[in-house]
């Protein structure tokens, strides 16, 4: 299977500090889909929209190429993991009700995604696909935190990157956009939760491969100033959301 893999060298930190969604954007999405019999979650990762979405839905298909990434993936009811890729949906013709994609569709290849999404989906099927910005603190940890995903590991970030940034508006999506109510994730993390996150990205993983150092060090350190002692604080994610309807 070819795809573009970021994640299998850090696929146990995606399982453990990855957020999860909030429920009001699974509830929203679900209820677009025409019926609640089949929804498939493309580049799953470790499962945790998969998992969100089986609240909803008779079955989900959680689909990921990567049989690392799929090892660690919580096990749940009604959720089935399959090494696919959304490029090639491994099921019939009109038989699925939602095709979701969470903070993954920018490393897709759209045409081929898009016409897979065609084939698969029933009359009025809908495709939702989002993402989430970086974290928002406060001014001086936000400060430290855009520093560092700048100046230090942005050069390592693979060009997809700039869908996020742009928060999806740029992404290709052939169709007509449902209009939805803003979402955002929230978390309450202590620092070493953070520290853990930031090593799951692409970025920091491509920099120590290039590099052969771990860059999160120095950023610890700069960050016990604005976060005293560590201590649980509010972060706040902004979600971006394209959803359309077949």
């Amino acid at each position: 299977m070819s795809f573009k893999d970021h994640f299998s060298q850090q696929s146990r930190a995606y399982s453990r500090y990855r957020p999860g969604y909030p429920p009001g954007l699974i509830a929203w999405v679900a209820a677009q889909a025409p019926d609640r019999r089949l929804a498939l979650d493309c580049a799953t990762g470790n499962g945790q929209a998969a998992i969100a979405l089986s609240d909803h839905f008779e079955s989900v298909l959680a689909l990921d190429g990567s049989l690392s990434q799929l090892r660690n993936a919580a096990a749940a009811e009604r959720v089935t993991y399959v090494a696919a890729i959304a490029e090639r949906l491994p099921v019939p013709d009109r038989s699925v009700s939602l095709v979701a994609a969470a903070q993954a569709a920018h490393w897709f290849d759209f045409e081929r995604f898009h016409g897979e999404c065609r084939r698969v989906l029933v009359p009025g099927g809908a495709v939702a696909i989002w993402t989430y910005e970086k974290f928002r603190v406060d001014t001086a940890v936000d400060a430290v935190i855009d520093h560092f995903y700048s100046e230090v590991v942005g050069h390592y970030w693979p060009p997809e990157r700039r869908y996020v940034e742009e928060g999806y508006r740029t992404l290709p999506f052939p169709w007509p956009d449902v209009p939805h109510p803003p979402f955002s994730l929230q978390t309450c993390w202590d620092l070493d939760q953070v520290m853990g996150y930031l090593a799951t990205w692409s970025s920091v993983q491509r920099f120590k491969d290039s590099l052969g150092r771990d860059p999160l060090p120095e950023l610890r350190g700069r960050l016990l100033d604005p976060w005293p002692r560590g201590e649980p604080r509010a972060l706040r994610w902004p979600i971006h959301l394209r959803l359309g309807h077949a």
